[in-house]
């Protein structure tokens, strides 16, 4: 099991996007999207997840919350290495009981700056599987952005607003000094059941309690007046979660094995 703390796919904020096109009625007008038999299937081979501080609590019940990188962004831990999703079936579907996160709701719209004009552009990735030519759901009706597309600019738009607030958020906590270098490790055990040489599973950056517990009473009624402290807390019990992981890991392996001939 490698280190689940690599974040070369997290670089930029285009994670699942191979090709978004500034959406316009010119570039995009004849398009529409269509359902597919893999709906999900653009997050199967993503192990890190990209997590609004609002999303901690119930992406807690799904997965370890963590930060990672040097901006410390908060990401939902859905392998143990890069390249699998152990939340994302071969059918392309998430398991029923995961938490869906909102960087993959909001696929395949995105926001980017432009930064002449000091605002944000709505794209569309031209590379999703379900937009094309003729979809049933047009992106375009009369020359108008559709409901659709409506629906997806409001929801963007939302997501930003959590996007900044998050910043706000790990900003807090890199100020306060409340990060520290955590690892998460894995006992296996002998052929005899006794237990066998620890294994480090992840390396990667968790609030530390005992940091917690040393900021001055009137620091932490801040954080509690202000909601931080509650999102803390889902993010340290979110922790637990990678024992669910590593019983995942290991079930998804003995799935993939060949199954024995019967003589």
């Amino acid at each position: 099991m490698t280190d689940t703390t690599s974040t070369a796919a997290l670089s930029g904020n285009v994670l699942f996007y191979g090709k978004p096109e500034p959406l316009s009625v010119e570039a995009h007008g004849a398009l529409g999207v269509d359902p597919v038999d893999k709906p999900y299937g653009f997050v199967a081979t993503t192990n890190l997840v990209p997590l609004t501080v609002t999303e901690f609590a119930p992406a807690a019940l799904s997965y370890p919350v963590i930060f990672v990188g040097d901006a410390r962004m908060p990401v939902a831990v859905m392998a143990l290495r890069g390249g699998e999703n152990l939340y994302v079936s071969d059918a392309g579907e998430f398991r029923p009981e995961a938490y869906i996160p909102a960087y993959v709701r909001r696929y395949p719209f995105v926001f980017a700056n432009d930064e002449v004009q000091k605002r944000l552009i709505l794209c569309v990735d031209r590379d999703a599987p379900f937009i094309k030519e003729g979809g049933a759901t047009p992106l375009f009706v009369d020359g108008k952005p559709s409901p659709y597309v409506e629906q997806a600019m409001e929801f963007c738009n939302n997501f930003e607003q959590e996007r900044q607030r998050t910043d706000a958020f790990v900003k807090l906590l890199t100020d306060l000094d409340l990060l520290d270098t955590r690892e998460a490790v894995f006992t296996p055990r002998n052929p005899d059941g006794t237990a066998a040489a620890p294994q480090k599973i992840a390396e990667y950056f968790a609030v530390s309690e005992d940091k917690l517990k040393a900021l001055p009473a009137e620091k932490l009624g801040e954080l509690r007046d202000n909601g931080a402290l509650g999102q803390i807390y889902a993010h340290l019990v979110s922790l637990l979660g990678w024992d669910r992981l590593i019983a995942l890991s290991f079930q998804r392996a003995a799935e993939s094995q060949p199954k024995a001939k019967k003589a």
